[in-house]
């Protein structure tokens, strides 16, 4: 009886053991860049590291230590100041996975392979680097390749394309890194190593692995690919944060997925923030767009439990992808917002624009126009001290095109017409000011209207009325744009000539111009 005794407590401790073991190490100066911890290399104080819901520091001699599960990931959030050690494809290595028996077996495209016990001391390496307050960030929307050609496209428009300066720092893809294709993720990661760029990644809708039947295992795969799915950084007097935004399978029932964040995810939102001074800016990149006041996609107390924990801030930026759209949206009050100042939600222009649909030009690459009239392309975000602006590049164009025109080639000479000037400004919202003029005549503010882009219907109309097949794929069909101002066309001009100048300011306060010609003819 005694021994049996004994052995239930024998067992009992060893149970608590294993559920309380501590993960611990520290954070140090990696001087000679070997990724090792040398006897006299100092460890970093004052550094966040995370197990993905608390946040500790390190001491003044650089070691943590935090409560570690059987399906944790050890972190550090970067410091301002400092770089983070990066594979061979530019991923940084800022964590460790600890899955003593690995990712599910069973799930179609693997995971995280066993890791066995827990080791005695994990450390994060970090090397000083000159990091300034004035740099740039390269942002990817959707990616999403489901083939090869896919890849190939993505590759020759889109990374070919970016040109970097000294200030660009490091990239972010925000989310649908492929088309659920798993097997396609390292493909994407030796293509995008060309940049030379660190780069943070995003979990999209179809990054996860549709075996899994809680939501905590969707993103094993991504985890072996990427990293985590929820992370935080900093840079100059920005601090980033990353979140997995797609809750699958949807716990309303069914297939499909729900917008949204379990409780572990803002719980780590909550601790990491507690430790940012809220006069930084503050940039959270996460996949699908948080724009409805309905929860039919977006469960609605987690999006205000994001306001809340954000408020606080002097700057807030949210990233997102998902619609293949691009729109600048504003939340106030009415929505749940209750900041200083309107929160700012850029839902940028996807990689892949249209899915890679279109005509395909002469280097054989496709048109892929988004449904509003949004050329395929990518951003630029700008950060300089605790604010920030934002460019957008159309893909194979100079970074100056920056809107397209719509306009009648003839009208008739002082008769009528119900045609108008339609300007898509790719990176306007309502807010903004888009004025026109013709010839040297007065500027005049255009409409704002939201509708569809008359250039895109273009693009429809001849795929449906060509007699023979055209190469590519037919685009999507048209959806209102949020980026739209429409004007009159001028009719009482001399017969000839004439051009149509267009001056778009952002909500950055920087101007844009284009322009476009018609001809006036005489009956």
């Amino acid at each position: 009886m005694r021994k049996n005794i004994l052995l239930l407590f024998a067992l009992l401790a060893s149970f608590t053991a294993h559920a309380q073991q501590m993960a611990s190490g520290y954070v140090f100066e990696d001087t000679n860049k070997n990724g090792r911890k040398d006897r006299r290399e100092a460890g970093i104080p004052d550094v966040a590291v995370s197990n993905g819901i608390e946040v500790t520091v390190t001491n003044d001699k650089g070691h943590y230590s935090l409560p570690a599960g059987t399906d944790n990931t050890i972190f550090v959030i970067k410091p301002s100041g400092y770089g983070i050690p990066v594979d061979e494809h530019f991923i940084p290595r800022y964590y460790y996975h600890h899955k003593p028996e690995g990712s599910p077996g069973s799930f179609r495209y693997k995971g995280v392979p066993p890791t066995g016990e827990l080791p005695g001391s994990i450390n994060f390496a970090l090397y000083k680097q000159d990091e300034p307050n004035d740099f740039t960030t390269v942002v990817f929307g959707d990616p999403q390749p489901y083939s090869i050609q896919d890849l190939d496209y993505f590759s020759q428009k889109i990374v070919a394309d970016v040109q970097k300066t000294g200030k660009t720092l490091f990239g972010i893809s925000l989310g649908d890194i492929v088309g659920d294709n798993l097997d396609l993720q390292p493909v994407y990661k030796e293509r995008m190593k060309r940049l030379q760029l660190p780069w943070y990644n995003v979990m999209g809708n179809h990054d996860m692995n549709y075996d899994a039947t809680s939501d905590i295992l969707s993103d094993e795969t991504f985890q072996q690919n990427f990293g985590l799915a929820n992370l935080a950084f900093n840079y100059g007097d920005a601090h980033f944060v990353i979140l997995d935004n797609i809750l699958y399978p949807d716990p309303r029932g069914g297939k499909g997925y729900w917008a949204g964040y379990r409780e572990d995810q803002l719980r780590f939102l909550e601790n990491n923030l507690k430790r940012v001074p809220k006069n930084k800016l503050v940039v959270l990149s996460q996949h699908i767009q948080m724009k409805d006041n309905t929860g039919r996609s977006y469960r609605l107390e987690d999006r205000q439990r994001i306001f809340d924990l954000l408020k606080d801030f002097e700057n807030v930026l949210i990233m997102s992808a998902h619609t293949h759209l691009q729109d600048q949206i504003e939340y106030t009050e009415i929505d749940g917002w209750q900041g200083k100042k309107p929160l700012h939600e850029y839902n940028v222009g996807t990689t892949s624009g249209d899915w890679y649909s279109g005509k395909l030009d002469e280097r054989g690459l496709p048109d892929a126009t988004m449904r509003d009239g949004t050329p395929q392309g990518y951003a630029f975000l700008h950060i300089k001290g605790n604010q920030y602006t934002v460019d957008y590049k159309v893909a194979g164009r100079n970074p100056d095109y920056q809107m397209n025109i719509y306009a009648p080639k003839v009208v008739p000479h002082n008769g009528r017409t119900t045609s108008q000037v339609v300007v898509n400004f790719f990176m306007g919202s309502k807010n903004d000011a888009v004025e026109y003029k013709i010839d040297d005549g007065k500027w005049r503010r255009m409409r704002y209207l939201e509708a569809v882009d008359p250039n895109y219907t273009i693009k429809l109309i001849e795929w449906d009325f060509t007699e023979k097949l055209l190469p590519g794929r037919r685009p999507s069909n048209a959806v209102n744009s949020t980026h739209l101002w429409a004007g009159g066309i001028q009719l009482d001009l001399e017969p000839g000539e004439h051009t149509i100048y267009v001056r778009a300011t952002d909500r950055f306060g920087k101007a844009h111009y284009g322009q476009k010609t018609y001809k006036i003819l005489a009956p």
